[in-house]
Parts: C-alpha cells; structure tokens; sequence
C-alpha cells in the first residue's frame, strides 16, 4: 500500500471515528440521566440481533471486558428494560431478555431525535443516504468478520 493509499483509508476511518462521536453526543443529549450511550447500544444490540444471550456474549459481541457489560446490564436491569433469567443450557450462568419497557425505550429514544436531525433530511437526500447505510454495512460486516483471532464475535453484529 502506498502512502496515498494509507492516507486515503486513514482519512475514511477517521471520518467514521468523527462521525461516531458526533452522533454520540447527539444521542448523550436525549438520553434521561443515569443512562448512556452504552446502555442504548445494549437494547439496540439486543433488538437489531436478538435478545437471549448470555453477559458473555453481549460483551464478545461489543469486544469489551465481561466485568464492563455486567456494568452497563445492571443499570438497565435496574430500570428494568432488561430481564436476567436463568440461562436452559447452564444453570450457572443468566441470558439477557428485554421488557416490553426496554423496547419502548430504545423506539421513545428514537423518536425523539427526529428534531435533532430534520435538517439532515433537506441536506442530504434519503436516496443518498440509502445508498451510504447499504456501503456503510458492508463496511461493518467485513470488520466484523475479520476481527482479531483472540476476540470471538460471539455472533457478532453490534
């Protein structure tokens, strides 16, 4: 790879890494206190994936450590947009199971943030943005494949 190359591929993750925290923030600002962008990526993660997994996974699923997820998980557990049950397979450890409330959170949350991004829509048209979501996807699913050996994707997808 050349360095205009390097440069070129820099400049696209970089772009990505700008636009993440600048979507956090926006997402930070609508969230009521206590929670966190974490705690939405969590009943995101269990919406857009599934639910039933266990800490373990979730936390594989978000490359952190356990001790981290277990965190995060206790503070939805708490507002009680999660369940902890029992885990079929082995009784020593729980799956994670949203409530009705966790999905009408993650929806609420959503919803809310159409103000905060109308103007996008007249900036760039849906058609656009179709078509950088579809390229965009495809990003994130080659790096998802191709995490690093030690870290398992645990069925992956955030």
């Amino acid at each position: 790879m050349d360095s205009d190359q390097r440069a070129l591929y820099f400049a696209f993750f970089n772009e990505i890494g700008i636009i993440s925290q600048l979507g956090r923030a926006l997402m930070d600002a609508r969230l009521p206190a206590g929670l966190s962008i974490a705690h939405f990526s969590v009943l995101n993660h269990l919406i857009r994936v599934r639910d039933g997994g266990t800490p373990l996974d979730i936390a594989r699923a978000f490359q952190v450590p356990k001790t981290t997820m277990t965190h995060t998980l206790s503070g939805l557990e708490k507002r009680g947009l999660i369940e902890m049950r029992p885990n079929p397979d082995d009784g020593r450890s729980k799956c994670v199971w949203l409530t009705a409330a966790g999905r009408s959170f993650r929806d609420e949350t959503i919803i809310s943030l159409a103000p905060d991004v109308e103007w996008f829509t007249s900036a760039i048209p849906p058609d656009r943005v179709a078509e950088m979501v579809s390229h965009l996807a495809e990003v994130r699913k080659l790096l998802d494949d191709n995490r690093p050996e030690n870290e398992s994707p645990a069925g992956g997808n955030l």
